[in-house]
Protein backbone atom coordinates (compact mmCIF):
# COMPACT_ATOMS: atom_id res chain seq x y z
CA UNK A 1 0.00 0.00 0.00
CA UNK A 2 2.06 2.99 -0.75
CA UNK A 3 0.93 6.42 -0.12
CA UNK A 4 -2.36 7.68 -1.70
CA UNK A 5 -3.29 10.94 -2.78
CA UNK A 6 -6.39 11.06 -1.13
CA UNK A 7 -7.68 13.76 -2.09
CA UNK A 8 -7.33 12.68 -5.78
CA UNK A 9 -8.40 9.51 -5.41
CA UNK A 10 -12.08 10.76 -3.93
CA UNK A 11 -12.18 13.65 -6.57
CA UNK A 12 -11.52 11.10 -9.37
CA UNK A 13 -12.80 7.31 -8.78
CA UNK A 14 -11.61 5.38 -11.22
CA UNK A 15 -13.81 2.41 -10.84
CA UNK A 16 -17.12 1.65 -10.92
CA UNK A 17 -17.58 0.10 -7.41
CA UNK A 18 -14.81 1.73 -5.45
CA UNK A 19 -14.84 -1.33 -2.80
CA UNK A 20 -14.53 -0.24 0.88
CA UNK A 21 -13.82 -3.74 2.03
CA UNK A 22 -11.22 -5.53 -0.18
CA UNK A 23 -10.24 -8.22 2.37
CA UNK A 24 -11.56 -10.68 4.53
CA UNK A 25 -8.78 -9.28 6.66
CA UNK A 26 -9.94 -5.85 6.93
CA UNK A 27 -11.27 -6.84 10.28
CA UNK A 28 -9.99 -6.52 14.26
CA UNK A 29 -8.52 -9.36 15.44
CA UNK A 30 -10.55 -9.58 18.18
CA UNK A 31 -13.23 -10.41 16.14
CA UNK A 32 -10.68 -13.29 14.73
CA UNK A 33 -9.83 -14.05 18.65
CA UNK A 34 -13.05 -14.35 19.39
CA UNK A 35 -14.08 -16.16 16.01
CA UNK A 36 -12.12 -18.87 17.17
CA UNK A 37 -13.41 -19.71 20.52
CA UNK A 38 -16.96 -19.14 19.32
CA UNK A 39 -16.29 -21.62 16.33
CA UNK A 40 -14.82 -24.06 18.87
CA UNK A 41 -17.27 -24.20 21.37
CA UNK A 42 -20.73 -22.38 20.81
CA UNK A 43 -20.38 -22.49 16.66
CA UNK A 44 -24.17 -23.49 16.44
CA UNK A 45 -26.01 -21.10 18.81
CA UNK A 46 -28.85 -18.92 16.88
CA UNK A 47 -27.98 -15.13 17.03
CA UNK A 48 -28.69 -11.59 15.46
CA UNK A 49 -26.94 -8.42 15.01
CA UNK A 50 -28.02 -5.32 14.29
CA UNK A 51 -27.13 -2.19 13.71
CA UNK A 52 -27.71 0.62 16.33
CA UNK A 53 -27.24 4.14 15.80
CA UNK A 54 -26.73 6.20 19.17
CA UNK A 55 -26.96 9.44 17.71
CA UNK A 56 -30.72 9.37 16.85
CA UNK A 57 -30.35 12.83 14.97
CA UNK A 58 -28.03 11.86 12.71
CA UNK A 59 -30.77 11.04 9.76
CA UNK A 60 -28.64 8.22 8.60
CA UNK A 61 -30.72 6.79 5.17
CA UNK A 62 -30.51 10.74 4.07
CA UNK A 63 -26.47 10.98 4.12
CA UNK A 64 -25.73 8.01 2.11
CA UNK A 65 -26.69 6.28 -0.83
CA UNK A 66 -28.97 2.86 0.16
CA UNK A 67 -28.13 1.22 -3.26
CA UNK A 68 -24.84 1.81 -3.04
CA UNK A 69 -24.43 0.39 0.73
CA UNK A 70 -26.33 -2.67 -1.07
CA UNK A 71 -23.43 -2.98 -3.69
CA UNK A 72 -20.99 -2.71 -0.93
CA UNK A 73 -22.29 -5.20 1.45
CA UNK A 74 -22.74 -7.63 -1.54
CA UNK A 75 -19.07 -7.09 -2.78
CA UNK A 76 -18.19 -7.81 1.02
CA UNK A 77 -19.97 -10.78 0.37
CA UNK A 78 -17.96 -12.23 -2.51
CA UNK A 79 -13.98 -12.35 -0.90
CA UNK A 80 -12.38 -14.84 0.67
CA UNK A 81 -8.96 -15.81 2.29
CA UNK A 82 -6.22 -15.51 0.12
CA UNK A 83 -3.02 -17.80 0.20
CA UNK A 84 -1.27 -15.50 1.51
CA UNK A 85 -3.65 -14.25 4.05
CA UNK A 86 -3.62 -17.79 4.92
CA UNK A 87 0.36 -18.55 5.38
CA UNK A 88 0.00 -15.56 7.08
CA UNK A 89 -2.87 -16.18 10.02
CA UNK A 90 -0.88 -19.71 10.17
CA UNK A 91 2.67 -18.38 10.35
CA UNK A 92 2.55 -14.92 12.19
CA UNK A 93 3.72 -15.09 15.46
CA UNK A 94 0.98 -12.89 17.78
CA UNK A 95 1.47 -11.81 21.51
CA UNK A 96 4.86 -14.23 20.99
CA UNK A 97 2.47 -17.13 20.98
CA UNK A 98 3.53 -19.22 17.54
CA UNK A 99 0.44 -21.31 15.69
CA UNK A 100 -2.30 -18.72 17.74
CA UNK A 101 -4.99 -20.01 15.26
CA UNK A 102 -5.17 -23.82 14.49
CA UNK A 103 -4.41 -25.63 11.53
CA UNK A 104 -8.28 -26.69 11.85
CA UNK A 105 -9.45 -23.18 12.04
CA UNK A 106 -8.29 -21.49 9.53
CA UNK A 107 -9.04 -24.43 7.19
CA UNK A 108 -12.42 -23.51 8.18
CA UNK A 109 -12.07 -20.00 7.85
CA UNK A 110 -10.73 -20.26 4.27
CA UNK A 111 -14.14 -21.40 2.92
CA UNK A 112 -15.91 -19.24 4.75
CA UNK A 113 -17.93 -15.89 3.13
CA UNK A 114 -20.14 -13.55 5.03
CA UNK A 115 -23.76 -14.61 4.78
CA UNK A 116 -26.71 -12.62 3.64
CA UNK A 117 -28.54 -9.68 5.41
CA UNK A 118 -32.14 -7.68 5.87
CA UNK A 119 -32.00 -3.76 4.72
CA UNK A 120 -34.54 -1.48 4.98
CA UNK A 121 -34.85 2.37 5.52
CA UNK A 122 -36.84 3.05 8.42
CA UNK A 123 -38.05 6.82 8.52
CA UNK A 124 -34.46 8.95 8.25
CA UNK A 125 -32.76 5.77 9.41
CA UNK A 126 -31.74 2.74 8.07
CA UNK A 127 -31.91 -0.98 9.41
CA UNK A 128 -30.03 -3.78 9.21
CA UNK A 129 -29.96 -6.88 10.69
CA UNK A 130 -27.69 -10.44 10.09
CA UNK A 131 -29.61 -13.99 11.32
CA UNK A 132 -27.65 -17.27 11.49
CA UNK A 133 -25.41 -19.16 13.59
CA UNK A 134 -22.92 -16.94 15.83
CA UNK A 135 -19.83 -18.53 14.06
CA UNK A 136 -21.59 -17.07 10.89
CA UNK A 137 -22.51 -13.69 11.46
CA UNK A 138 -19.95 -12.15 13.99
CA UNK A 139 -17.44 -11.70 11.12
CA UNK A 140 -20.10 -8.62 9.63
CA UNK A 141 -19.29 -6.14 12.91
CA UNK A 142 -16.75 -4.27 12.02
CA UNK A 143 -17.08 -4.57 8.00
CA UNK A 144 -20.56 -3.37 8.15
CA UNK A 145 -19.26 0.06 10.26
CA UNK A 146 -16.54 0.74 8.23
CA UNK A 147 -18.77 0.38 4.82
CA UNK A 148 -21.61 2.92 6.21
CA UNK A 149 -18.57 4.82 7.61
CA UNK A 150 -16.74 5.58 4.26
CA UNK A 151 -19.64 6.16 2.42
CA UNK A 152 -20.56 8.98 4.41
CA UNK A 153 -17.63 10.17 4.19
CA UNK A 154 -17.32 10.13 0.97
CA UNK A 155 -20.93 11.62 -0.09
CA UNK A 156 -20.39 14.37 2.67
CA UNK A 157 -17.20 15.10 -0.02
CA UNK A 158 -19.02 15.34 -3.18
CA UNK A 159 -19.69 18.69 -2.48
CA UNK A 160 -16.01 19.86 -2.58
CA UNK A 161 -13.84 20.25 -6.05
CA UNK A 162 -10.18 18.85 -6.35
CA UNK A 163 -7.76 21.78 -4.38
CA UNK A 164 -11.01 22.10 -1.32
CA UNK A 165 -10.10 18.25 -0.84
CA UNK A 166 -6.29 18.63 -0.87
CA UNK A 167 -6.43 21.65 1.29
CA UNK A 168 -9.28 19.03 3.92
CA UNK A 169 -6.58 16.19 4.08
CA UNK A 170 -4.14 18.78 4.25
CA UNK A 171 -5.56 20.15 7.79
CA UNK A 172 -6.31 16.40 8.98
CA UNK A 173 -2.69 15.38 8.43
CA UNK A 174 -1.38 18.33 10.17
CA UNK A 175 -4.02 17.76 12.67
CA UNK A 176 -2.88 14.11 13.53
CA UNK A 177 0.47 15.25 13.23
CA UNK A 178 -0.19 17.77 16.20
CA UNK A 179 -1.23 15.24 18.23
CA UNK A 180 1.64 12.73 17.51
CA UNK A 181 4.60 15.56 18.53
CA UNK A 182 2.39 15.86 21.58
CA UNK A 183 2.26 12.16 22.30
CA UNK A 184 5.82 11.68 21.70
CA UNK A 185 6.49 14.42 25.06
CA UNK A 186 5.31 11.09 27.33
CA UNK A 187 7.70 9.20 28.80
CA UNK A 188 6.91 5.51 28.00
CA UNK A 189 3.61 5.86 25.93
CA UNK A 190 2.03 2.72 24.64
CA UNK A 191 -0.84 3.26 21.89
CA UNK A 192 -2.07 1.10 19.22
CA UNK A 193 -4.60 1.72 16.68
CA UNK A 194 -8.30 1.02 16.95
CA UNK A 195 -9.66 2.75 14.80
CA UNK A 196 -11.45 0.54 11.86
CA UNK A 197 -14.87 0.27 13.06
CA UNK A 198 -15.44 4.25 12.19
CA UNK A 199 -12.84 5.27 10.16
CA UNK A 200 -13.02 7.91 7.92
CA UNK A 201 -11.77 5.71 4.69
CA UNK A 202 -9.69 2.54 5.04
CA UNK A 203 -7.16 4.68 2.86
CA UNK A 204 -7.30 6.98 5.97
CA UNK A 205 -6.49 4.71 8.14
CA UNK A 206 -3.70 3.01 6.68
CA UNK A 207 -1.91 6.72 6.19
CA UNK A 208 -3.23 7.32 10.45
CA UNK A 209 -1.36 3.98 11.15
CA UNK A 210 1.98 4.81 8.92
CA UNK A 211 1.96 8.43 10.90
CA UNK A 212 2.05 6.80 13.90
CA UNK A 213 4.47 4.22 13.01
CA UNK A 214 7.04 6.81 11.96
CA UNK A 215 6.43 9.40 15.05
CA UNK A 216 6.26 7.28 17.41
CA UNK A 217 8.71 4.36 16.62
CA UNK A 218 8.34 1.89 19.28
CA UNK A 219 6.03 3.52 21.20
CA UNK A 220 3.43 2.55 18.73
CA UNK A 221 2.46 -0.79 19.82
CA UNK A 222 0.56 -1.69 16.46
CA UNK A 223 -2.66 -1.89 14.82
CA UNK A 224 -6.08 -3.94 15.50
CA UNK A 225 -6.69 -4.47 11.87
CA UNK A 226 -5.60 -7.62 10.91
CA UNK A 227 -5.52 -6.46 6.98
CA UNK A 228 -2.79 -3.69 7.75
CA UNK A 229 -1.08 -5.53 10.35
CA UNK A 230 0.17 -7.45 7.88
CA UNK A 231 0.94 -5.18 4.77
CA UNK A 232 2.42 -3.34 7.58
CA UNK A 233 4.46 -5.89 9.30
CA UNK A 234 3.02 -4.77 12.98
CA UNK A 235 1.37 -6.67 15.57
CA UNK A 236 -1.83 -7.69 15.60
CA UNK A 237 -3.27 -5.62 18.66
CA UNK A 238 -6.65 -6.85 20.10
CA UNK A 239 -8.32 -9.54 22.66
CA UNK A 240 -11.96 -9.77 23.31
CA UNK A 241 -15.58 -8.01 23.30
CA UNK A 242 -18.28 -7.28 25.38
CA UNK A 243 -20.02 -10.04 22.24
CA UNK A 244 -18.95 -12.79 24.83
CA UNK A 245 -20.60 -12.24 27.81
CA UNK A 246 -24.13 -11.40 26.11
CA UNK A 247 -24.04 -14.26 24.28
CA UNK A 248 -23.09 -16.43 27.21
CA UNK A 249 -25.96 -14.93 29.31
CA UNK A 250 -28.98 -16.18 27.47
CA UNK A 251 -27.34 -19.62 27.71
CA UNK A 252 -28.18 -18.92 31.93
CA UNK A 253 -30.95 -20.80 32.88
CA UNK A 254 -31.42 -19.05 36.34
CA UNK A 255 -30.04 -15.79 37.86
CA UNK A 256 -27.52 -17.32 39.66
CA UNK A 257 -26.07 -18.83 36.52
CA UNK A 258 -26.93 -15.56 34.78
CA UNK A 259 -24.66 -13.84 37.82
CA UNK A 260 -21.74 -16.52 36.74
CA UNK A 261 -22.05 -15.38 32.90
CA UNK A 262 -19.05 -13.20 32.72
CA UNK A 263 -16.28 -15.87 34.23
CA UNK A 264 -18.00 -18.53 32.16
CA UNK A 265 -16.75 -16.54 29.37
CA UNK A 266 -13.31 -15.90 30.66
CA UNK A 267 -12.68 -19.78 31.10
CA UNK A 268 -13.51 -20.23 28.05
CA UNK A 269 -11.14 -18.44 26.87
CA UNK A 270 -8.43 -19.50 28.90
CA UNK A 271 -9.20 -23.06 27.37
CA UNK A 272 -7.38 -21.43 23.89
CA UNK A 273 -5.12 -18.45 24.80
CA UNK A 274 -2.80 -17.45 27.78
CA UNK A 275 0.08 -14.68 28.74
CA UNK A 276 -0.91 -11.07 27.56
CA UNK A 277 -4.31 -12.70 25.57
CA UNK A 278 -5.64 -12.85 28.98
CA UNK A 279 -6.65 -9.60 29.33
CA UNK A 280 -10.29 -8.68 30.95
CA UNK A 281 -13.33 -6.33 29.58
CA UNK A 282 -15.06 -6.20 33.13
CA UNK A 283 -17.99 -3.73 32.39
CA UNK A 284 -20.76 -5.77 30.01
CA UNK A 285 -23.03 -5.37 33.15
CA UNK A 286 -20.89 -3.18 35.45
CA UNK A 287 -17.57 -3.23 36.88
CA UNK A 288 -18.26 -2.51 40.53
CA UNK A 289 -20.21 -5.65 40.43
CA UNK A 290 -17.95 -7.94 38.15
CA UNK A 291 -15.28 -7.13 40.49
CA UNK A 292 -16.90 -7.55 43.27
CA UNK A 293 -18.47 -11.06 42.41
CA UNK A 294 -14.80 -12.59 40.37
CA UNK A 295 -13.53 -15.35 41.53
CA UNK A 296 -10.28 -15.51 43.10
CA UNK A 297 -8.21 -16.72 39.74
CA UNK A 298 -9.25 -13.78 37.82
CA UNK A 299 -6.89 -11.74 39.39
CA UNK A 300 -4.01 -13.84 38.04
CA UNK A 301 -5.00 -12.92 34.51
CA UNK A 302 -2.61 -10.74 32.84
CA UNK A 303 -4.51 -7.28 32.68
CA UNK A 304 -7.73 -5.59 32.20
CA UNK A 305 -9.62 -3.06 29.25
CA UNK A 306 -11.16 -0.09 31.09
CA UNK A 307 -13.70 0.95 28.53
CA UNK A 308 -16.86 2.90 29.49
CA UNK A 309 -16.16 4.36 33.01
CA UNK A 310 -14.41 7.25 33.87
CA UNK A 311 -11.06 6.08 33.33
CA UNK A 312 -8.94 7.56 36.56
CA UNK A 313 -12.00 5.91 38.53
CA UNK A 314 -12.19 2.37 37.15
CA UNK A 315 -8.02 2.46 37.13
CA UNK A 316 -7.78 3.18 40.51
CA UNK A 317 -10.78 1.12 41.50
CA UNK A 318 -8.72 -1.90 40.05
CA UNK A 319 -5.78 -1.19 40.98
CA UNK A 320 -7.60 -1.82 44.62
CA UNK A 321 -8.83 -4.68 43.78
CA UNK A 322 -5.88 -6.06 42.61
CA UNK A 323 -3.94 -5.01 46.10
CA UNK A 324 -6.80 -6.71 47.70
CA UNK A 325 -6.29 -10.10 46.21
CA UNK A 326 -2.28 -10.10 46.68
CA UNK A 327 -1.15 -8.87 43.41
CA UNK A 328 1.12 -5.65 42.60
CA UNK A 329 -0.68 -3.43 39.84
CA UNK A 330 2.83 -2.39 38.39
CA UNK A 331 2.86 -6.18 37.38
CA UNK A 332 -0.52 -5.55 35.32
CA UNK A 333 -1.55 -3.95 32.15
CA UNK A 334 -4.53 -1.62 31.79
CA UNK A 335 -5.56 -0.86 28.35
CA UNK A 336 -7.70 2.24 27.93
CA UNK A 337 -10.19 2.34 24.95
CA UNK A 338 -13.11 4.87 25.46
CA UNK A 339 -13.94 8.19 23.41
CA UNK A 340 -9.76 8.68 23.35
CA UNK A 341 -8.48 11.73 22.09
CA UNK A 342 -4.85 13.91 23.07
CA UNK A 343 -6.21 15.61 25.84
CA UNK A 344 -7.37 12.42 27.40
CA UNK A 345 -4.58 10.10 26.67
CA UNK A 346 -1.97 12.45 28.47
CA UNK A 347 -4.13 12.87 31.52
CA UNK A 348 -4.35 9.25 31.99
CA UNK A 349 -0.65 9.00 31.23
CA UNK A 350 0.38 11.10 33.67
CA UNK A 351 -1.92 9.62 36.55
CA UNK A 352 -1.41 6.05 36.06
CA UNK A 353 2.28 6.48 35.25
CA UNK A 354 4.47 3.91 36.95
CA UNK A 355 1.23 2.95 39.04
CA UNK A 356 0.66 0.17 36.48
CA UNK A 357 1.40 -1.17 32.83
CA UNK A 358 -0.64 1.22 30.74
CA UNK A 359 -1.91 0.89 27.39
CA UNK A 360 -3.76 3.13 25.37
CA UNK A 361 -6.48 1.95 22.06
CA UNK A 362 -6.81 4.72 20.19
CA UNK A 363 -10.01 4.53 17.54
CA UNK A 364 -12.79 7.04 16.18
CA UNK A 365 -10.39 10.34 17.33
CA UNK A 366 -7.70 8.51 15.20
CA UNK A 367 -8.89 7.31 12.02
CA UNK A 368 -12.13 10.03 11.77
CA UNK A 369 -11.04 13.07 13.26
CA UNK A 370 -12.05 15.77 10.84
CA UNK A 371 -13.76 18.37 12.96
CA UNK A 372 -12.87 21.71 11.63
CA UNK A 373 -11.22 20.49 8.60
CA UNK A 374 -13.29 21.43 5.63
CA UNK A 375 -13.81 25.19 4.56
CA UNK A 376 -17.48 25.55 5.68
CA UNK A 377 -17.27 23.09 8.93
CA UNK A 378 -19.17 19.90 7.22
CA UNK A 379 -21.04 18.35 10.31
CA UNK A 380 -21.29 15.11 8.07
CA UNK A 381 -17.83 14.50 8.04
CA UNK A 382 -17.59 14.45 11.87
CA UNK A 383 -17.83 11.24 12.96
CA UNK A 384 -20.82 9.67 15.47
CA UNK A 385 -21.86 6.91 18.01
CA UNK A 386 -22.56 3.51 15.38
CA UNK A 387 -22.57 0.11 16.73
CA UNK A 388 -23.23 -3.08 15.38
CA UNK A 389 -24.42 -5.43 18.37
CA UNK A 390 -25.75 -8.93 19.22
CA UNK A 391 -29.32 -8.22 19.55
CA UNK A 392 -30.87 -11.85 20.35
CA UNK A 393 -29.12 -15.22 21.04
CA UNK A 394 -30.49 -18.58 21.90
CA UNK A 395 -33.91 -17.59 21.32
CA UNK A 396 -33.63 -14.54 23.80
CA UNK A 397 -33.03 -10.94 23.26
CA UNK A 398 -29.45 -10.09 24.67
CA UNK A 399 -28.45 -7.28 27.46
CA UNK A 400 -25.86 -4.94 27.40
CA UNK A 401 -25.76 -2.54 30.64
CA UNK A 402 -21.71 -0.88 30.54
CA UNK A 403 -20.96 1.44 33.74
CA UNK A 404 -22.53 3.78 31.51
CA UNK A 405 -26.08 3.43 30.93
CA UNK A 406 -26.74 5.65 27.93
CA UNK A 407 -24.74 2.98 26.25
CA UNK A 408 -27.18 0.00 27.91
CA UNK A 409 -28.91 -2.10 24.91
CA UNK A 410 -32.03 -4.28 25.29
CA UNK A 411 -35.50 -3.98 26.13
CA UNK A 412 -36.27 -2.73 29.16
CA UNK A 413 -37.22 -5.40 31.43
CA UNK A 414 -34.48 -7.33 30.20
CA UNK A 415 -32.10 -4.38 31.28
CA UNK A 416 -34.00 -4.24 34.63
CA UNK A 417 -33.41 -8.01 35.50
CA UNK A 418 -29.27 -7.63 34.76
CA UNK A 419 -29.30 -4.59 37.02
CA UNK A 420 -30.88 -6.20 39.78
CA UNK A 421 -28.68 -9.27 39.51
CA UNK A 422 -25.38 -7.86 38.84
CA UNK A 423 -26.57 -4.56 40.88
CA UNK A 424 -26.37 -0.67 40.19
CA UNK A 425 -23.82 0.88 42.13
CA UNK A 426 -21.80 3.19 40.22
CA UNK A 427 -23.26 2.58 37.16
CA UNK A 428 -23.86 6.08 35.74
CA UNK A 429 -25.39 8.41 32.08
CA UNK A 430 -21.98 9.95 30.41
CA UNK A 431 -22.87 11.42 27.55
CA UNK A 432 -21.83 9.32 24.54
CA UNK A 433 -19.98 11.17 21.75
CA UNK A 434 -18.27 8.52 19.87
Amino acid sequence: MTNTDLAKRVYDHAFKLDPIIRSLLDTDIYKLLMLQTIWKEFADIPVTFSLINRNRDIPLSRQIDLGEFREQLDHARTLSLTKKERIWLAGNTFYGQDRLFSSEFIDWLSHYRLPGYELAEVGDQIRIDFHGSWSDITLWEIPVLSIISELRSRSALKRYGRFELDIIYSRAKAKLWEKIVRLKQLPDIRLADFGSRRRHSFLWQNWCVQALRDGLGENFTGTSNTLLAMEHDLDAIGTNAHELPMVLATLAANDEELKYAPYRVLESWQRTYDGNLLVVLPDTFGTTGFLRNAPEWVAGWSGFRIDSKDPVAAGEELMDWWRSRGQDPASKLIIFSDGLDIDSIEMIHRHFLDKARVGFGWGTHLTNDFRGCAPDHNDQLNAFSLVCKVTRANGFPTVKLSDNLEKASGPETAIQRYLDVFGKDQVLHRTVLV
